[in-house]
C-alpha cells in the first residue's frame, strides 16, 4: 500500500506540479509562453495548492478518502493527457492550477488511507515512503527530459506521464476496493475508543491553535516552508551568481532526488523505532549544519546541502503525519495535515517574497542562505524542545 501511495505522489506532485517546470524550455517557443505567464504560473500554483489544502481541512472529512484519491487521480490524469492538445497559455495555466489543487487533495487522501491501513509501529515508515514519491517524480521527469523529449518532443512527455497516471489510477482503484474493509474497521475502532473521527471547522481551528501536537506540526511546517521553498527556488540563481559550473548544478539536483528517494524508508523507519521528536532533531540538525557549511563555501558543500535537503524535506511530511496520527483519528489527521500544508505554503510565500526583496535591494542572494541557516537553527531548537518535553513527560509518568 505504501508503494502504491508513493506512486500516486509521483503522479500528483512529480508530474502535476513539477513536469511543466522541466518542460518549459521546450514548450516556451512553441506556445509563445512569456515571462508574465511563468510568473502567474508560479504564483497561481502556490495559491491553488493552498486552496486545495484549505478545502481538504474544511470539507475533506465529508468525503471518503478513497473517493478523494480517485477523483484527484482522475483529474490529474485527464489534464496531463489534455496538455498535448492545449495551445493557449491561459488554458494551460488553468490546467496547471487545477492539478495543484488536486495534488493537495491527493496527499490528504494518502494520509488518511495509510493511517487507516498501517500498523502503528510502521505508520511513519509508510507515510514517509509515500511522501518521498515526489522525489521519484523528480527522477522520472529528468528521465522523460533525457529520453522522450529529444526523440518525440515535449508533447510525448505529457502523453507518457498521462498514461502512467491512468495506470496508477487503475491500480489504485483495484487495491482500494480490497482495503476498504480495513479502513471501515479502523473508523469503527476509533469511534469505540472515543477518538473524534472528524473535526468541525471550529474544532479544527481550536485544535491547531491550542493542542500541542497539532500546533507544533503546523509551526514546524511553516518553518520548513520558510527554509525549503526559497532554497529550491533560488539555489541555481545563487550558484550562477557565483559562476559555478552548470554540471555542478545538475549534480546538486540529482543529489536532492536520489537522497529523497531513499529517505522515505530510512527516515521513516527511524521515526517508528526512535520516535518522531528524535528523528526531527536528527534531520533538522543535518540540514542546519550542511547549510552553514554551504554558506561558508558554496561550491565545496553544495552537494552536501543538497543531500541534506532531500533527507529533510521529503520524509518530514510523513514523520509529522505519523506523529499527529498517534493522537488523532485518521480523518482528523488528514484535516490537521491540510492546515499544515497551508502553513507550509504561507512560509514558502513569505520566504520567496523576502528573497525577492533581498535580491532587489542588495543585488545578491547570499543573505538569503544565511537566513535559511537561521531558520534551520530554529527548527533544531524546536525539535530539542519537543525532545525535552517528551523526556519530562515520561519521567513524570514513571514517578
Amino acid at each position: 500500500m505504501a508503494a502504491l501511495m508513493a506512486f500516486n505522489q509521483v503522479v500528483s506532485h512529480g508530474f502535476g506540479l513539477f513536469l511543466f517546470v522541466a518542460l518549459v524550455p521546450e514548450m516556451r517557443m512553441d506556445m509563445s509562453i512569456e515571462a508574465w505567464h511563468l510568473a502567474f504560473i508560479g504564483a497561481g500554483s502556490q495559491v491553488s495548492y493552498l486552496i486545495g489544502a484549505a478545502l481538504l481541512g474544511v470539507w475533506g472529512h465529508k468525503l471518503p478518502s478513497n473517493k478523494l484519491l480517485l477523483v484527484s487521480g482522475l483529474v490529474t490524469a485527464s489534464i496531463l493527457l489534455s496538455m498535448i492538445f492545449i495551445h493557449s497559455p491561459i488554458v494551460m495555466i488553468f490546467g496547471l492550477c487545477l492539478m495543484a489543487i488536486s495534488a493537495a487533495i491527493c496527499w490528504g487522501g494518502i494520509v488518511e488511507i495509510i493511517a487507516g491501513c498501517s500498523q502503528m509501529g510502521d505508520r511513519s515508515t509508510h507515510l514517509s515512503i509515500a511522501s518521498s514519491g515526489t522525489a521519484w517524480g523528480y527522477g522520472l521527469n529528468g528521465l522523460l527530459l533525457l529520453t522522450v523529449v529529444p526523440a518525440l518532443g515535449w508533447q510525448a512527455a505529457w502523453f507518457v506521464a498521462g498514461m502512467i497516471a491512468v495506470m496508477c489510477l487503475l491500480m489504485t482503484s483495484k487495491v482500494i476496493k480490497m482495503k476498504c474493509a480495513e479502513v471501515n474497521s479502523l473508523v469503527s475502532f476509533e469511534r469505540m475508543v472515543s477518538l473524534p473521527v472528524a473535526l468541525s471547522t471550529k474544532e479544527l481551528l481550536k485544535v491547531v491553535l491550542i493542542e500541542p501536537v497539532a500546533r507544533s506540526t503546523c509551526l514546524i511546517l511553516f518553518l520548513v516552508g520558510l527554509a525549503t521553498m526559497p532554497f529550491s527556488t533560488w539555489l541555481n540563481v545563487y550558484l550562477a551568481e557565483l559562476a559555478v559550473p552548470g554540471s555542478l548544478m545538475g549534480l546538486a539536483w540529482l543529489s536532492v532526488g536520489l537522497s529523497g528517494m531513499v529517505s522515505g524508508l530510512i527516515i521513516g523507519r527511524l521515526a517508528d523505532r526512535k520516535g518522531s521528536s528524535t528523528t526531527l532533531f536528527c534531520i533538522f540538525s543535518i540540514f542546519f549544519v550542511s547549510s552553514v557549511a554551504f554558506v561558508l563555501d558554496p561550491a565545496k558543500w553544495v552537494l552536501l546541502v543538497s543531500v541534506a535537503y532531500g533527507l529533510m524535506y521529503f520524509p518530514v511530511w510523513g514523520i509529522l503525519a505519523g506523529w499527529v496520527n498517534r493522537a488523532y483519528s485518521s480523518k482528523a489527521t488528514m484535516q490537521i495535515n491540510g492546515i499544515g500544508m497551508i502553513t507550509f505554503g504561507a512560509g514558502g510565500v513569505l520566504g520567496n517574497a523576502l528573497a525577492g526583496v533581498v535580491q532587489q535591494y542588495t543585488g545578491s542572494i547570499s543573505i538569503l542562505f544565511e537566513g535559511i541557516c537561521v531558520v534551520g537553527f530554529a527548527l533544531v531548537l524546536f525539535s530539542m524542545y519537543l525532545l525535552l518535553s517528551e523526556f519530562l513527560l515520561r519521567r513524570h509518568v514513571v514517578t
